[in-house]
């Protein structure tokens, strides 16, 4: 019980936002891609949901793969509506047979969708004129929609920072300290002014129960001007540490939960861009240091960052020193 009575003495950070109840935990607290790990239910979906967030924050794949859905999708219902009304509300129609005329009707609602109007099929009739008129409309609506998401997402403000997949108990000066790395990995893409807070969250025994506490680490550096390369940031174990002596039995005893926030000044969009993820226990590994990443260019003028050797490391070890 002594490393429990040593942890409750230390000051916790109680402005984290997280509860300290252990029982109302699943899981991690933050995602590796920087989101909070929580599910809201208790009101009706559409009450929650909002289509507007939801579009600018899903990945790439998933949003155009959505507009692409949407587009078949909306086309497929007028192209029934249409098929229901029958072909002699229309002139110009080629093709004999349901299918046939079914996929004349598609491609006309595409034309009308997207105000192409090609023209060889055109309606006649006055209720196929309303439907036609109804889906133009609906056409300019949604495109007008779709250009505004796709403005949103390419000019929100966004880190492109890549941490390493691990973080590292490694040899530091006399003693040891937890250890993790990140760059911005696009090109012509530096960041400035970069503050860094990280956290850790265990659990400890406080009056007979376990509860959850909240430390913020010192660290080596918290802050950086600049960003051409990679930071790795440092948080020696020493006794004034909250994992003073912590091995990887302690760690996952206490459920221990390391959580980042990076927030930087972006020069591209002139605005303050911030990026969040956390390694639990099981993601932090003793005894290995990180391996360079940098090496000169053939012509010797540059310094290349190998990014693909951010998450790199190797044994070391704990009598060396960095």
């Amino acid at each position: 019980m002594a490393i429990s009575l040593r942890r409750v003495q230390l000051k916790s950070n109680e402005d984290t936002g997280f509860g300290t109840n252990p029982d109302n935990y699943g899981g991690r607290f933050v995602n590796r891609d920087g989101t909070f790990n929580v599910k809201k239910e208790g009101l009706p979906f559409f009450q929650r949901f909002s289509l507007y967030h939801t579009m600018l924050n899903m990945p790439t794949w998933k949003f155009y793969g959505t507009l692409f859905a949407f587009y078949l999708a909306v086309n497929f219902v007028f192209a029934s509506i249409y098929f229901f009304i029958g072909s002699s509300q229309f002139q110009g129609i080629i093709q004999t047979g349901p299918a046939g005329i079914f996929k004349e009707m598609y491609f006309f609602s595409t034309e009308t969708y997207t105000t192409v109007g090609y023209g060889r099929v055109n309606p006649v009739g006055d209720l196929a004129n309303s439907v036609s008129a109804i889906e133009s409309m609906l056409g300019f609506l949604s495109f007008a929609i779709a250009t505004g998401l796709l403005y949103g997402r390419f000019s929100k403000p966004k880190a492109f920072l890549l941490f390493s997949k691990q973080a590292l108990v490694s040899p530091y000066r006399n003693g040891k300290a937890l250890m993790f790395r990140f760059a911005a990995y696009k090109d012509n893409h530096t960041l400035t002014n970069l503050e860094i807070k990280v956290n850790a969250a265990l659990q400890v025994e406080e009056h007979g129960k376990q509860v959850f506490k909240f430390y913020e680490l010192e660290l080596e550096r918290s802050h950086v001007e600049s960003l051409p390369m990679n930071w790795t940031v440092v948080h020696p174990l020493t006794a004034e540490s909250p994992l003073f002596e912590y091995n990887r039995e302690d760690m996952k005893k206490a459920d221990l939960e390391i959580y980042v926030s990076v927030r930087a000044f972006d020069d591209v969009y002139s605005n303050v861009v911030q990026q969040r993820t956390s390694y639990t226990y099981d993601e932090i590994l003793f005894d290995r240091k990180f391996v360079q990443m940098y090496r000169e260019s053939n012509d010797g003028k540059t310094t290349i960052v190998e990014l693909h050797r951010l998450h790199e490391h190797k044994e070391v070890s704990t009598a060396a020193k960095l």
